[in-house]
């Protein structure tokens, strides 16, 4: 399977890094008491760190938003999820437990700053690529049953004429959930080079530990930028 970052995403910031792990034959469990301790001391420290006025401050959130700017999305209407959650936070709001590893790649996203999603791969047929969508893409929402129509010319995240992810790195679909039922899962991380501040490399090794020690599964990591835009797995 391929997995491409279409050369017109590229024209948008030259810096964009995407970090992807390939986690096979995970043990995802119910949430313990360890793992919601990990994501409340997220919160906690984001809380303590930053104000809610600040997080479109954040370095990688500012980054977010001129990217989706460009691409025509308005990221006032459709903000970036991980600014989303962390308002959320930073308005006194704790994140709902779901499962082991959706809170804890949820503590990782708030300890890096960073933008991490994961897809159960046992949805995903075709080659996935982040571009801009085209006629006879479809997206199916979060807890949806029926597709809806994406306009062409919107910048998504899809595995062939399925968008996983709308607006970028606004909105999921329900194609792709991770469950404790979930064994093999992709993840994506956006980030940027050149930036003593980006922290794509320690969310991916924080990630890597996860796959490898928490979830007992096998991990492959890959890098995709400007000069490499493209992987197989």
């Amino acid at each position: 399977m391929l997995y491409t970052v279409d050369k017109a995403v590229f024209d948008l910031n030259q810096d964009i890094i995407c970090g992807i792990l390939i986690g096979k034959n995970l043990k995802i469990s119910h949430t313990t008491e360890d793992d919601e301790k990990r994501l409340r001391d997220a919160e906690n420290k984001m809380r303590e760190n930053f104000k809610v006025e600040q997080v479109r401050e954040l370095s990688n959130v500012t980054r977010y938003r001129d990217i989706m700017r460009k691409a025509n999305i308005n990221p006032n209407k459709f903000p970036p999820s991980v600014e989303a959650m962390f308002k959320r936070i930073l308005k006194g709001g704790k994140l709902p437990t779901i499962n082991a590893l959706v809170d804890l790649c949820n503590a990782v996203s708030i300890e890096q700053i960073i933008s991490l999603g994961a897809h159960d791969l046992i949805d995903i047929r075709d080659d996935l690529e982040v571009r801009f969508s085209k006629e006879g893409d479809i997206f199916l929402p979060f807890g949806a049953s029926e597709y809806e129509k994406v306009d062409e010319g919107e910048m998504v995240f899809a595995s062939g004429n399925k968008v996983q992810t709308r607006k970028w790195i606004w909105r999921q679909s329900e194609l792709g959930k991770t469950t404790v039922d979930s064994k093999d899962i992709f993840f994506q991380l956006v980030g940027f080079k050149g930036d003593e501040e980006s922290t794509i490399y320690k969310a991916m090794d924080d990630i890597e530990k996860l796959i490898i020690e928490r979830f007992e599964g096998e991990c492959k990591k890959y890098i995709v930028d400007i000069d490499n835009n493209y992987i197989e797995f």
